[in-house]
């Protein structure tokens, strides 16, 4: 470690002396408590036994599991000796799992009961894992969780920069392919900086950590909190009834929201009358109706924020009051600027792909060396995503680029070509065209346009079924339309944009 690095585990150190015995992490499944000082001695043994079973700098974790305190520690561990946490969206199919974890090669995965007869079965084609162990809970098959702990917390810390990685998030997939992100601890403190700063958080904060820790957004909202001296209380599974209980019981200040979080929250709160009202900050993406109810009804801010795994989860953020409709403006260390195809910068009020340079910018994507150096092309990281700066510097989202058309469902990332990937493998479809449409609970559904093969017929929920056997479930279209009228370019491939114009209703 030189003079000018800062890691992950410095911060559990410095938190350790500043913050000795305010409460860290509250764990509401079992109401397990740690203060700061507990935290880092937790930290310090699992990092000893991680060490002892042969771990060294630059070796992959693999994750599997829902939120828990020993998920947390693990990313706590790793940061002291160097080793490379690899989330996984424990909402994948078996093969997506197989597919990440096989990208990453960790030595060691982690998972939670649920999830070890998925895991059992993928053992022969994972050839870099050497042990499993449980993440937590009870009836597990793997070795415990607690045996990594049984120590006297004496390892040796690994000499770690700013610029190692510290964590790889697979983004969904392009072309069926998906991609690992490798952040560092240089992303990511500077990300947690920054959100402290425009959130405002501070030690007398109580943030309810409902987004899963395999997503760039769980995991840096948490960091967030615990950077600035804030207490994590942490939940395994969005539930609104207890999530107003929490905010109401433990006076929580703050969350992040995709949609439909913070309308379940409220409409549950309308039914309880119980009081919310100390929830002065949220921040995500939502529906102008949901943001304007919550600050009626609370009095609290709604942040309105831009972002990707690739960015360290946000570059943009402002409260929605200041210019509704607007995703924010670039936070200090952002240099966000717009280009046209020939990466010229556009005027001020047009169109433009979104690019981005600063110390949030990801090293790069895991083992796919031409794809990082497209995307970093002219020196700024380009997001596939379209924007327009308005005369005060707030940005306004345009959508994505075509080549890389994204769909948002509830917050996660689906690209258009996996699930029609997978549509296609149906014996009785011809062709299909999927893209995002407005929907009244995930703010946007998925809906696939497709053209059966002559003779055939199919139910659109025997399709819908079919997708959701193969890939995540909520990869799977929402919405299916079988039409005979299926424009086509003169390759004879689909009319992507005419298909759209047609068919681009919620139906």
């Amino acid at each position: 470690m030189g003079l000018y690095d800062f890691t992950v585990y410095d911060v559990i150190n410095r938190n350790s002396r500043c913050f000795k015995k305010r409460p860290a992490w509250l764990e509401v499944s079992d109401s397990r408590m740690l203060t700061f000082s507990e935290l880092k001695g937790v930290v310090d043994h699992l990092a000893k036994g991680l060490q002892d079973v042969g771990l060294r700098k630059g070796d992959r974790i693999g994750v599997v599991g829902k939120n828990s305190l020993e998920y947390f520690l693990l990313y706590g561990a790793a940061s002291a000796l160097g080793l490379i946490v690899l989330p996984i969206n424990c909402r994948l199919s078996r093969d997506e799992v197989e597919n990440n974890l096989k990208d990453g090669a960790p030595r060691l995965v982690f998972a939670d009961p649920e999830f070890q007869e998925l895991i059992n079965g993928l053992k022969e084609t994972l050839k870099s894992v050497e042990r499993y162990y449980d993440l937590g809970g009870e009836g597990g098959s793997f070795e415990g969780f607690s045996q990594l702990l049984d120590n006297q917390a004496d390892f040796k810390v690994a000499d770690v920069s700013t610029d190692d990685g510290v964590v790889i998030i697979h983004t969904a997939a392009i072309a069926g392919k998906p991609r690992g992100v490798l952040l560092t601890h240089g992303n990511l403190l500077s990300a947690t900086t920054q959100f402290v700063y425009a959130f405002q958080v501070t030690e007398e904060d109580i943030h309810l950590n409902l987004l899963p820790l395999f997503h760039v957004g769980g995991i840096f909202t948490a960091m967030t909190a615990f950077h600035a001296g804030a207490m994590n209380i942490n939940v395994n599974k969005f539930d609104a009834k207890q999530a107003v209980d929490l905010i109401q019981e433990k006076r929580t200040t703050m969350l992040i929201d995709f949609a439909p979080i913070l309308a379940s929250i409220l409409d549950q709160q309308e039914k309880t009358g119980k009081d919310i009202s100390s929830l002065r900050m949220v921040a995500g993406l939502d529906s102008p109706e949901t943001i304007e109810r919550y600050q009626r009804v609370t009095g609290g801010e709604f942040f309105a924020v831009y972002g990707q795994t690739e960015v360290s989860a946000l570059v943009t953020i402002s409260p929605y009051s200041e210019r509704p409709g607007s995703v924010g403006r670039p936070l200090p260390l952002a240099d966000v600027r717009l280009v046209d195809e020939g990466d010229r910068e556009v005027e001020t009020g047009q169109a433009g792909e979104i690019v981005v340079r600063g110390p949030m910018v990801f090293r790069g994507y895991w083992n796919l060396s031409e794809e990082t150096e497209y995307t970093f092309r002219e020196g700024w990281h380009h997001t596939g995503d379209m924007g327009r700066f308005d005369e005060d510097g707030f940005l306004w989202y345009a959508g994505r680029k075509s080549e890389k058309e994204l769909i948002k469902p509830g917050g996660e990332n689906v690209y258009p070509a996996e699930v029609e990937k997978v549509i296609l493998q149906h014996p009785a479809i011809e062709r299909t065209v999927v893209f995002g449409v407005p929907d009244p609970k995930w703010k946007e559904g998925i809906k696939a346009v497709c053209q059966l093969k002559e003779g055939q017929s199919l139910e659109p929920q025997e399709l819908i079924h079919f997708v959701g056997e193969r890939i995540a479930r909520f990869k799977k279209p929402k919405y299916v339309e079988f039409v005979t009228d299926f424009p086509l370019l003169k390759n004879g491939s689909p009319h992507r944009a005419k298909v759209k114009e047609l068919y681009g209703q919620n139906r």
